[in-house]
């Protein structure tokens, strides 16, 4: 059964390589979409919560229909959902209409966020090795992907709605080709553990309520505000407090995705040869440096190097929450990875805020000082809870 859980190891890495791209090749339409609808800041802010909102309304409601129809068919109809949506987004023109097609489309990212880190999770449970850390490195890899092939595609004169449509066939076509390499129904579930008994059972409580699903999800949602405040708050932070050129200030995440991308592709070895435990403390306290660079050096190439711990440090650490999660024995996987899901998105869809006011209060440095504290206390956390489930 192993040999035969390779093609659906293979097929769970592009379906996780088409989220990434789908995910970030929105990120270089926002302003086309600004223009056209002609809107201001706010009304834009407000308009890209939708997006978030559909993610965290489908996440839950993900877990329950992986449970009654299976991963692979959550997987493919989200695929689809998202590949049919992206170039909509292009086409639309009143705020009124793409609120509700952002919505729509952040559903089919939860959806298939949730569906893939499930899949994966039962084949690596099975397999007996790591691998959730290659497929979370697919994902950045396709993060890096996407804003350039919009960007190649708009330099050689193409709209920006061609742009999108290129980027549907592009997931169309990885849909396609690999679905039926992935595990049907009947198969997954008998690579499950079997079901829990009925509620009966005194100890047994829903999965909201399950501590561990609950701390797991706080703890990603420390990580994901963490990766979040990259994207948000980097470029400002070399600009405005670091004297960088605006046309310059992406370097700091383009340092910390390229970084991240390729830790990630190296993880599953890395987290064979070290604990997971190892690897969530040693990547916190790396990534905790890496902030204390980019906050306090004086030099440019440090900052830099600073950028670049924090994408080494924070990238297997999800990988090895999303591990847990989908390896419980009191909860369904499906259930598990749906809430701790949900709790992370949460986090890199509240982050921004957070880290907002914290820098109005007091400045953007402080900001990210504390969520570099956050995310080192997050590392001892998971370390002192693996050392009392073993005690």
């Amino acid at each position: 059964m192993t040999n035969n859980l390779q093609p659906a190891t293979r097929a769970t890495k592009m379906f996780f390589l088409v989220c990434g791209l789908a995910l970030s090749s929105w990120a270089p339409m926002v302003p086309f979409a600004k223009d056209r609808l002609q809107l201001n800041d706010s009304s834009l802010g407000l308009l890209l919560l939708f997006l978030g909102a559909g993610a965290i309304c489908a996440m839950p409601f993900a877990g329950w229909l992986i449970n009654r129809v299976g991963s692979r068919l959550v997987m493919v109809v989200s695929a689809l959902i998202i590949a049919f949506s992206l170039p909509t987004l292009l086409l639309l023109a009143t705020w009124a209409t793409m609120a509700p097609a952002l919505f729509v489309f952040g559903a089919g990212i939860g959806c298939i966020d949730v569906a893939m880190n499930n899949h994966g999770a039962v084949i690596q449970n099975h397999l007996g090795k790591p691998i959730m850390s290659s497929l979370h490195g697919l994902f950045s890899v396709g993060g890096l992907l996407g804003p350039l092939l919009i960007a190649m595609l708009i330099r050689l004169g193409l709209e920006p709605v061609f742009g999108a449509l290129t980027v549907s066939v592009v997931l169309l076509a990885l849909t396609f080709s690999q679905h039926s390499s992935l595990l049907k129904s009947d198969e997954e579930k008998s690579l499950t553990e079997p079901p829990l008994k009925d509620v009966k059972n005194k100890d047994q409580k829903p999965a909201w309520l399950n501590s561990t699903v609950i701390f797991l999800g706080a703890m990603c949602f420390v990580a994901f505000l963490s990766e979040g405040a990259m994207l948000d708050w980097g470029a400002l932070l070399l600009h405005d407090y670091k004297g960088v050129d605006k046309a310059l200030s992406g370097l700091g995440y383009a340092f910390f995705s390229v970084a991240m991308a390729v830790m990630r592709l190296f993880g599953d070895k890395i987290v064979s040869r070290f604990s997971s435990k190892m690897v969530v403390v040693t990547g916190s306290i790396i990534a905790f440096a890496g902030y204390s660079c980019i906050l306090f050096a004086p030099w440019m190439s440090v900052t830099l190097l600073g950028f670049v711990l924090i994408g080494i440090g924070a990238s297997n650490i999800v990988p090895v929450f999303f591990s847990a999660a989908g390896s419980m024995k009191e909860v369904s996987s499906s259930s598990a990875v749906s809430i701790m899901s949900t709790i992370g998105y949460a986090g890199q869809l509240a982050g921004p805020a957070l880290l907002g006011l914290l820098a109005q209060q007091f400045t953007l440095p402080i900001a990210l000082f504390v969520t570099g504290s956050m995310l080192l206390a997050a590392g001892f956390s998971y370390l002192m809870s693996e050392d009392k489930k073993r005690g």
